[in-house]
């Protein structure tokens, strides 16, 4: 066995603190990758502190995950010592479904194995993630990464840019559409960065006037703040597409009415609450509501090659280790502008 450092939550309770424990040896399809940087995301929260009911403590988070090849297992043909790799959200799956079999990991009908506050394929053995010095893994679910990026930056792309990326290139995001980001944090900075990028017309609704200087010098064509009754109503049928990144409650109607014939909402923020929809917001004009995740392994080894190609990564604050609890405060406050990154090298 391993033995590696790390963060944990020992329960919902209490603020994360150091923990060790043991990680597998590696074996011949695996590599060893020691751990640089790792993205700190929302969700770690909801889950250290138990709010989406399924914790299993003691809990590493952390799916952001970006370091070195350290080893690699006698059959590995992709990686080699000294390689930069990156891992997402999940670390294995069952291989055989037919989500899996179409490179659509993250919807595997059998078993994901979750980076973290999860189970390995045994579904006994707990995972561990990203706050720690190493991880080992399969080399099927682990990803290049260009040495050219700025690696502290690239690291929420395997959260935060994966989830945005995804259903941009599903929808077919292109130079002829109009497309609307809603709420700029962590998920919609990167919506703007690929919606741009992507040659699309983009717009940022917010709650927050704030946000408008941001949002432009993010890419973004256009600004509507959605306390604005005129200016929403001026806005009606604008949008192809809008992505929804809002975790808080908010009114999905007013949203709809934005949306042309034909176009679509797609939800990837999750708020506490069931939102509640007009079956009129959507039968006027054929609309539809959609949901999506993340992306499969081959999906997100795309984004990251057309992040190196376009110079993307993500805006972010570097933390040592010791800043994580507080950096949990300032998330919970928005007071992030707009990823926190550990230095995994301050563990």
């Amino acid at each position: 066995m391993l033995p590696t450092k790390a963060y944990a939550a020992l329960n919902e309770k209490t603020p994360l603190a150091p923990f060790e424990f043991n990680r597998r040896e590696v074996g011949d399809k695996d590599i060893l990758i020691e751990i640089l940087y790792c993205g700190v995301c929302h969700s770690d929260i909801h889950q250290a502190r138990g709010e989406w009911g399924n914790s299993i403590f003691p809990m590493v988070p952390g799916h952001e995950i970006v370091g070195k090849v350290a080893k690699v297992g006698s059959k590995v043909t992709n990686y080699k010592v000294g390689d930069i790799a990156g891992i997402g959200c999940f670390v294995d799956s069952c291989r055989t479904c037919p989500s899996c079999s179409q490179g659509e990991e993250q919807y595997c009908q059998g078993h994901v194995s979750f980076t973290y506050n999860g189970t390995e394929q045994d579904q006994k053995t707990p995972t561990h993630g990203g706050y720690s010095s190493q991880i080992v893994v399969d080399e099927k679910y682990a990803l290049k990464v260009s040495p050219k990026l700025d690696l502290q930056a690239v690291a929420p792309l395997l959260c935060a840019g994966i989830t945005t990326y995804s259903p941009l290139r599903h929808w077919k995001v292109g130079p002829n559409s109009k497309i609307a980001i809603l709420g700029l944090g962590g998920l919609g900075h990167m919506g703007v960065k690929f919606g741009k990028a992507f040659g699309a017309h983009v717009t940022v609704i917010s709650t927050s006037k704030s946000k408008e200087a941001d949002a432009k010098r993010l890419g973004a064509d256009d600004f509507l703040l959605s306390t604005d009754a005129d200016a929403v109503q001026k806005a009606a049928e604008r949008f192809d597409l809008i992505l929804d990144t809002v975790s808080a409650e908010h009114d999905l109607n007013s949203v709809l009415s934005m949306i042309k014939l034909d176009g679509t909402l797609v939800l990837v923020g999750v708020p506490p609450q069931a939102p509640a929809v007009h079956p009129f917001s959507l039968i006027p004009r054929r609309r539809s509501i959609a949901g999506s995740m993340i992306g499969g392994i081959r999906e997100t080894q795309e984004m990251l090659d057309f992040c190196a190609e376009k110079g993307i990564v993500s805006d972010i604050e570097l933390i040592p280790m010791s800043e994580i609890n507080n950096a949990y405060v300032r998330m919970i406050k928005n007071d992030v502008r707009y990823r926190f990154v550990i230095d995994m090298q301050t563990l």
